[in-house]
C-alpha cells in the first residue's frame, strides 16, 4: 500500500481489493448519480455488465494503481476515490465483444462511444507508447466538492504512474467539469465529439445529458 500524505484532514493511499465493495458503494451513490451520460440514461448503470465490470475494477486495484481519499477522523468513511490501471491496444478486444453483447443497454452504448474515442485519438501512435495509464473513474463526496481533492487525487495517480514507470496518463472525460479539471493539471485534449454528432443507425442522438455537458474529450499527458 502506498500512502500520499495527510492534509486538512484527509489521507490518500492506495486501494486494497478487500475494500472493493466500499468503493463500489461509494461510486454508485457518488459517481454514478452524477456522471452525465449514465445519471440521464434512467437506467442503472452498475447493474448492465456487473460481474465484468466488477472483474475490470477489482484487475485495476490489484495493480496498485486506484487511489483512495479518507476521513483522518474517521478512516471507514471514503471521501474520494480514483479506479485507474493500465491499457494496452488488445484491451480493445475484449471491450468491443462486451460492448457487442450488451449494445442495448447504457454500459454498451458508453463503452462502444469510449472505443470510437481511443481509436481515433490513436494515444499509442501519437506518444509512441506501447501502454497507457488509464484514469477510468474519479469521484469525490459532493460535501467536499470544490476543495481542490480532486486535483490531489490526480496528482497522486500521476505520482504512481511515474513510480510504475508509465509515460502516458490518459482520461475519457464525458463531464465538463472533469475535463476543466483535468485540462487545469496539464493533461491535452486529443480527441473530442459533441453528443449532438454522436447518432445511431436510424440518425437519433444517443446521448442527451444537460448542460454543460456537451462533449465527450479524450485527454492525456505525458507523465
Amino acid at each position: 500500500m502506498s500512502h500520499f500524505g495527510c492534509k486538512d484532514g484527509v489521507l490518500i493511499r492506495t486501494i486494497n481489493v478487500e475494500e472493493y465493495e466500499q468503493v463500489k458503494k461509494f461510486l454508485a451513490g457518488s459517481f454514478f448519480k452524477d456522471e452525465p451520460l449514465a445519471s440521464s440514461s434512467g437506467e442503472d448503470f452498475q447493474k448492465c455488465n456487473e460481474e465484468e465490470d466488477d472483474k475490470f475494477n477489482r484487475s485495476m486495484i490489484e495493480q496498485g494503481t486506484c487511489i483512495v481519499a479518507l476521513d483522518e477522523h474517521n478512516p471507514e468513511r471514503i471521501i474520494g476515490c480514483v479506479i485507474a490501471g493500465v491499457l494496452v491496444p488488445s484491451s480493445l478486444d475484449s471491450f468491443a465483444a462486451q460492448a457487442l453483447a450488451a449494445k442495448d443497454n447504457i454500459w454498451g452504448k458508453m463503452v462502444t462511444l469510449l472505443m470510437k474515442a481511443s481509436v481515433e485519438g490513436n494515444v499509442y501512435e501519437r506518444y509512441g507508447v506501447s501502454k497507457v495509464l488509464l484514469s477510468h473513474m474519479t469521484t469525490v463526496d459532493p460535501s467536499m466538492r470544490g476543495k481542490g481533492l480532486g486535483t490531489r487525487l490526480a496528482a497522486a495517480l500521476m505520482e504512481v504512474g511515474r513510480i510504475k514507470g508509465y509515460e502516458v496518463m490518459i482520461a475519457f472525460c464525458s463531464s465538463f467539469y472533469s475535463a476543466r479539471q483535468k485540462r487545469a493539471m496539464g493533461m491535452e485534449c486529443i480527441y473530442s465529439l459533441a453528443y449532438a454528432d454522436y447518432k445511431d443507425e436510424s440518425g437519433e442522438v444517443i446521448f442527451k445529458p444537460p448542460a454543460p455537458h456537451t462533449h465527450l474529450q479524450f485527454l492525456a499527458i505525458r507523465l
